[in-house]
């Protein structure tokens, strides 16, 4: 159903950005995902699926307290339509970029501009929660395996930006990056996807990938900029009766 090469990318989110738990239903794979937003609660298909399928599904969300939410990878165009001509809502489609570790490794930022640390300081997590990146999130980063770590970026002596990547196989994934908005536009996500690449190759990772949604025009212009390569997409269907954050 899925393109081996963008398979990839698809069990590398999996495993920096998990769920609290996952199990099989008929033809799909239910998450939970504790409030954690859409990656990590979204169902998606291990084989075929049909509409007289989609009622098991949506119960088994419910149970969790989550919105019925499928998450819609490349070839999976039958899947989308089965859940249009049920009613279900295309929302945020997302876009993944990657490109060799050594691509982003000519040049160090500023010395005292980045840093990796883990666990994450509370101006972090103040950062985050400014972004709306609030516990339920903190709580996914945790749950990922090792090797893992935050970004923390400071700019004329402050606390400015933070980060989070991990690695699985040979690719790091960067999520849920963070610059405060009076200090955007000064180069300081550019500095913590390039120290994210310094760490990566350090913990033995050829290949740092990232993922945003397609609305975000300043981040899709800043990995364009940075000579990460357009890789996959996917995109959520979610049940009308609502929706929680992604």
């Amino acid at each position: 159903m899925i393109q081996p090469d963008t398979k990839h990318f698809f069990d590398v989110i999996e495993h920096t950005w998990p769920a609290v738990a996952s199990s099989a239903l008929g033809p799909w794979t239910i998450r939970d995902g504790h409030g954690g937003g859409k990656r990590v609660s979204a169902a998606t298909a291990r084989t075929p699926a049909r509409a007289e399928d989609l009622a098991a599904a949506e119960d088994a969300m419910r149970s969790l307290g989550e919105v019925p939410r499928f998450m819609i990878r490349p070839q999976e165009d039958a899947l989308d339509a089965l859940l249009a001509r049920a009613g279900y809502t295309l929302v945020d489609p997302v876009n993944i970029y990657a490109c060799p570790t050594a691509a982003l490794t000519q040049g160090r930022p500023p010395r005292t501009t980045t840093f990796d640390i883990w666990e994450p300081m509370a101006i972090q997590l103040d950062i985050w929660q400014a972004g709306g990146i609030g516990p339920a999130r903190i709580d996914v980063m945790r749950r990922a395996k090792e090797p893992k770590t935050a970004l923390f970026g400071r700019i004329d002596g402050r606390s400015a930006a933070t980060g989070f990547v991990a690695i699985h196989g040979d690719t790091a994934m960067v999520h849920a990056l963070e610059v405060l908005p009076h200090h955007r536009q000064r180069g300081l996500g550019r500095h913590l996807m390039i120290h994210a690449a310094y760490w990566a190759a350090d913990h033995a990772a050829t290949e740092l990938s990232v993922i945003c949604t397609t609305a975000n025009t300043a981040a899709n212009a800043l990995y364009t900029s940075l000579g990460l390569a357009l890789v996959g997409h996917y995109h959520y269907r979610e049940h009308p009766t609502g929706a929680t954050a992604s």
